[in-house]
């Protein structure tokens, strides 16, 4: 089966976006911890979660992913920032232990003018300090399209910050279809051989989620503009290869392109005829 759902609104609750995931056939959600652009977070209801996990468990929904908000920024320049981001994440884990929610997807950070080996030790220096042996949450690093200063772009890059953090098994990536194409990882005409590389580099077995866009902007643009499906430069040929790629198609696929439910329904609705069982 295929396991593809979208981003979410929390708004009316945790229990209520498994509803509505159910009501556009899909089988998993991506969502924000808190406010994108903030540091708000919503009360946990005990029984909104239990809620939430009926219903994930009885119609057999696969991982769950939470995304940290924009504003994490664990390398930036200024102290405060770092501080924020590190206090917020250490945070969102606590409360995800609450949720049947196991994946916690962060962008890596942009090192705002330090440099990307200072920014990578920045990162795995906070992730050492803030994830803990006990906790049932794996950290997921989103795979970044290159522009500005961001930390992640490249899978070398990934694996070194993976590389420098103590408590590795509770470490693992989000592949964006958008941003790889965007930093020059040709997915639409060599998948296979940016999967050898990731296999390679990082290696497979540390993916555990992809976030399938498509891109405004054409390949190595070092952009960040998601598509609708189809309609941008990777094309839905090329997204159909990836969902059903045998070494990727037993992940949880998340969209995030700009559209309402509707939207998300029917791109929803195109990928599961696509899908080779």
């Amino acid at each position: 089966m295929l396991n593809i759902g979208c981003h979410l609104s929390l708004s009316k609750g945790y229990a209520a976006m498994g509803d509505t995931a159910v009501n556009i056939a899909a089988n998993t959600f991506q969502f924000f911890t808190r406010n994108p652009r903030g540091g708000s977070a919503r009360e946990i209801d005990p029984q909104d979660a239990a809620a939430l996990a009926k219903l994930t468990n009885e119609k057999h929904f696969a991982p769950l992913l939470a995304h940290a908000p924009y504003t994490l920024n664990l390398c930036s320049a200024d102290t405060n920032t770092r501080m924020f981001g590190f206090t917020l994440m250490a945070d969102d884990l606590c409360r995800l232990e609450q949720l049947p929610c196991k994946l916690y997807n962060i962008h890596p950070g942009s090192h705002t003018g330090q440099g990307v080996e200072a920014g990578i030790s920045q990162i795995a220096e906070a992730l050492n300090k803030i994830i803990r042996p006990d906790q049932t949450v794996m950290v997921l690093l989103e795979t970044m399209s290159g522009k500005g200063s961001e930390v992640g772009v490249t899978f070398e890059e990934i694996k070194a910050i993976i590389d420098e953090v103590e408590w590795q098994e509770k470490m693992g990536v989000c592949l964006d279809t958008c941003h790889v194409y965007s930093a020059g990882y040709d997915i639409v005409n060599d998948l296979d051989g940016v999967l050898t590389k990731f296999d390679k580099i990082v290696g497979l077995k540390r993916l555990k989620a992809i976030h399938l866009n498509d891109s405004m902007t054409p390949f190595d643009s070092r952009k960040d503009r998601h598509a609708l499906l189809g309609k941008g430069s990777i094309g839905l040929e090329a997204l159909a290869r990836v969902v059903n790629h045998p070494g990727l198609k037993h992940l949880p696929f998340l969209l995030e392109t700009p559209n309402e439910l509707d939207g998300y329904a029917k791109e929803i609705g195109t990928l599961r005829a696509l899908y080779k069982e």
